[in-house]
């Protein structure tokens, strides 16, 4: 073996110890590298990653968060997070793997849902229909154009083939006494609302045939002319088969899974007791819409709506008055202004000698027995001034307050038709506007109108005269103004044509549905959920201010309690209501 020289051996080790003093500053450099890395790392996993408000900019401002049983999937993000990556060989001899807690939560992305590009437009200024647009279903015509075509079978009573004419605005009326403009003015029906307003969304400016973009979804289904025709002498199996067919239809449709149904509305012209039939009684009234899983889901705008449930809304009845153009608008109003009112109060109805609960009956006495009242009494059979549009519309325009009691049911066309003309309206129920129409009438209901309690009517409590005398002439005055500039969002305008730049009743109603529904996507990407609301107390919801959640006691608890043996008003007794109102209320209304 050769070996080494004593030179070439030291020469080698001091080679070796020259290397050695550079390794220090190397491996320094390397270890600081080392950490700064896994600083970063650690940083980028737990702050980053971890949802730091500071560095998570969400769109919308989300905060949601989403369980680990949800069925949504999660993104890759949150998966990252809730998984704890440690190597078998890295645990101690006692360590155990980590857990994640059942009730561990992830945040998730908003981009996930389907209904985030709807929610987007709003955020494109160029676009003056972000965030309200609207998709209608294109249902078959045997849920709406076919009951048109068969109009004579809407109604036992009344050929409804007139009232669906000219869009269904009904015949039009000549102004032979001067009471109505010239133009504008039709012999609308009370129910007519369904036809109304579906040729009302044919005009809206802002439908799109991408559901993906829509603020809500219409189902233009004549939920009202549906029921109508079997509402007498059909069995529960007749009554129910359109609205079950509709459900099948829409839930086979993609636009329904996104939310359930929750963004989806539709339309009916009648009362919401004709939809809640609580049995499969062929006795009991209605059919049970309102009571189907999926009809729960959707909102149903109805021309009265219930106060212990959730799922309807109150919309107006339709006046006589349809006008084509502001113009139209402007000079009624200015006309109503201008009016000379002799009487102080006036009243258009029939007692209800059937209904003890009824106050028509004192209301007529007190009528009768005063000198600044006028009345018009209408009988079972009618008289012919009740069936007159031009007779009731000229003597609310010569009134400062229009009586407003209870009918069969809650509400009454007649309350629009004075407002119309403007004529303050007295109220005797909250359930006749305060909580029905909260989307078209001011909270402040004392600006508009006057509450006189029906138990204090009932109990002979009150003059009426008295009471609306006190009333100081400038706060009248006040009163009748604020009555007049709400005329454009209580008449629906003609379906033909469109307002250059008033919001009618039916532009009212659909932002108000668009409200709602963004909201609900909004609570459902933010995670917000009330699990104290109380549908029973529904009708206290909409009078909150603001912001205000909380609900508690009311002045008008006494008016919505239900009966001690536990049975709600909204069964048999508002059935029977809803029975009798067909029958009397048409005719004089």
């Amino acid at each position: 073996m050769r070996r080494r020289s004593p030179t070439s051996q030291s020469s080698d080790d001091s080679m070796e110890k020259g290397q050695g003093k550079n390794h220090h500053p190397r491996i320094c450099l390397l270890a600081s590298l080392s950490g700064l890395f896994w600083f970063l790392l650690l940083y980028f996993h737990f702050v980053i990653l971890g949802g730091s408000p500071a560095h998570d900019p969400l769109p919308l401002n989300a905060q949601s968060i989403i369980t680990p049983q949800s069925n949504a999937p999660l993104n890759r993000a949150a998966l990252r997070r809730a998984k704890v990556e440690t190597h078998p060989k890295q645990l101690s001899k006692n360590s155990q793997p980590p857990v994640i807690s059942s009730n561990y939560s992830f945040r998730r992305d908003p981009e996930s849902y389907s209904f985030i590009r709807a929610l987007r437009t709003v955020e494109n200024k160029s676009d003056p229909c972000g965030g309200r647009y609207i998709y209608v279903h294109d249902l078959p015509p045997r849920f709406n154009e076919d009951m048109l075509k068969e109009c004579k079978t809407l109604s036992p009573w009344t050929n409804m083939c007139k009232f669906t004419a000219n869009a269904g605005l009904g015949p039009q009326m000549e102004n032979a006494e001067g009471v109505f403009s010239n133009t504008g003015w039709y012999a609308t029906n009370q129910f007519a609302v369904d036809v109304i307003f579906g040729n009302r969304m044919k005009q809206y400016d802002c439908l799109t045939n991408d559901s993906s973009l829509a603020a809500a979804i219409f189902v233009p289904f004549y939920a009202g002319f549906d029921i109508a025709r079997y509402l007498w002498g059909y069995n529960t199996s007749m009554r129910d088969a359109a609205s079950l067919a509709l459900v099948d239809w829409l839930q086979k449709r993609p636009e329904w899974s996104i939310m359930g149904g929750k963004d989806h509305f539709l339309v009916a012209g009648r009362i919401t007791w004709d939809f809640r039939r609580l049995s499969d009684s062929d006795s009991d009234w209605g059919n049970k819409l309102l009571f189907l899983p999926a009809g729960k889901n959707m909102s149903m705008l109805v021309v009265e709506s219930s106060p212990w449930n959730a799922n309807d809304f109150g919309i107006p009845y339709p006046t006589y008055f349809h006008p084509a153009k502001d113009a139209e608008v402007f000079t009624w109003q200015d006309r109503m202004r201008k009016l000379e009112r002799k009487w102080l109060f006036c009243f258009a109805g029939a007692p209800r000698p059937g209904n003890p609960k009824s106050i028509r009956g004192q209301i007529i006495d007190q009528c009768k027995e005063s000198k600044v009242c006028k009345l018009l009494k209408c009988g079972q059979s009618g008289e012919s001034k009740c069936h007159s549009p031009s007779s009731i519309m000229k003597m609310f325009q010569s009134s400062l307050f229009c009586l407003q009691p209870q009918g069969d049911s809650y509400t009454r066309r007649s309350a629009f038709d004075a407002m119309l003309a403007g004529c303050i309206p007295v109220f005797f129920h909250p359930a006749s506007a305060y909580t029905q129409y909260t989307w078209h009438l001011p909270k402040n209901y004392s600006a508009f109108s006057v509450f006189i309690s029906e138990n204090d009517v009932r109990k002979k409590n009150i003059s009426i005269a008295e009471r609306l005398n006190q009333i100081p002439p400038e706060k009248v005055k006040e009163m009748r103004e604020m009555v007049i500039s709400m005329i454009p969002r209580l008449i629906y305008a003609d379906p033909r044509s469109k307002l250059e730049t008033l919001k009618d009743a039916f532009d009212v109603a659909v932002q108000a549905v668009i409200n709602r529904v963004t909201k609900l996507r909004k609570d459902i990407i933010e995670d917000r959920k009330d699990d104290n609301f109380i549908e029973e107390l529904s009708w206290k919801y909409a009078l909150l201010d603001e912001g205000q959640t909380e609900i508690g006691a009311h002045e008008w608890d006494p008016f919505f309690e239900k009966p001690k043996d536990g049975s709600a008003e909204s069964d048999s007794s508002a059935a029977e209501a809803a029975k009798n109102s067909w029958k009397n209320e048409q005719g004089q209304q």
